[in-house]
């Protein structure tokens, strides 16, 4: 299999089912971001130092990684065809529950967080912000044609629990995480 087709050459990519579209078309963007997150993601557990006591987090996104995978999938399906990996509910509520886990041993919130501290943990930071923009273009493909419901949320709690990841690292490194009017 070759890894260039020269089908997209004059503008156009194809969908699930080999529906062709314009590379700019709202379900392209909402995928492609999808794609853009789950990289970045890569990148911040890339700077994780390589030691056992990152091993469960790393595990939990070998999960979360896999089902960005299928959400963008679920995106590049078009309505009326059928998705091998539907996400679900118990996906949103997986989330949740790694949230509340890590949220739990977390100081409370008392002030905006900035961005930055542990490079993994900045770099989360990125991910959670580019995780939003993927939420914002499934909501507007959802405000145009059917999308699965579970989509929408899995990436709003996804935001969620990449905002906690970062502060769990900051945390864990003893790095400082400022806040807004510090």
């Amino acid at each position: 299999m070759k890894i260039y087709t020269k089908s997209g050459d004059k503008g156009e990519t194809s969908l699930v089912a080999g529906v062709r579209v314009p590379k700019f078309a709202d379900r392209v963007e909402a995928y492609g971001t999808c794609d853009e997150a789950n990289s970045q993601i890569g990148l911040a557990l890339a700077l994780l130092p390589a030691t056992e006591e990152w091993k469960e987090l790393q595990d939990v996104f070998h999960v979360i990684q896999t089902k960005l995978f299928h959400v963008g999938a679920e995106l590049a399906t078009p309505v009326g065809k059928k998705v091998g990996w539907p996400i679900a509910e118990e996906d949103v509520t997986f989330l949740e529950e790694q949230i509340d886990m890590l949220d739990a041993k977390l100081p409370p919130l008392t002030n905006f967080i900035l961005p930055g501290g542990h490079p993994a943990a900045a770099a989360f930071h990125v991910s959670r912000t580019v995780v939003r923009r993927a939420e914002r273009k499934a909501v507007h493909v959802a405000q145009q044609e059917q999308v699965n419901p579970s989509v929408v949320k899995y990436l709003n709690r996804l935001s969620d629990y990449l905002f906690v990841v970062a502060r769990h690292i900051n945390k864990e490194t003893s790095a400082v995480e400022k806040t807004l009017h510090e």
